[in-house]
């Protein structure tokens, strides 16, 4: 929460550092309703996907190959329909 400064969740699913953190401007609706939604990338070579809303649920994980380079930049691109 940054108007107070202290930690509210902690999404449990990497198994090695968060390099990058990007909050999505998009809303996917699910069962439950709506969901607002945050991605991580991490040293461990996997792209998650936390639905910030239901306190802690993963919603999808990339895993990109073997290779130790790590998920260092995110960014969200929003498609048009022509």
């Amino acid at each position: 929460d940054i108007r107070s400064d202290k930690q509210i969740q902690v999404f449990i699913g990497h198994t090695d550092c968060v390099l990058s953190v990007k909050y999505s401007p998009f809303v996917i609706k699910n069962i439950s309703g709506n969901s607002n939604v945050i991605c991580s990338g991490s040293w461990d070579n996997t792209i998650r996907f936390w639905d910030i809303r239901s306190n802690k649920k993963e919603l999808y994980s990339i895993e990109e190959g073997e290779e130790d380079n790590g998920i260092k930049c995110l960014k969200f691109v929003s498609l048009k329909n022509k």
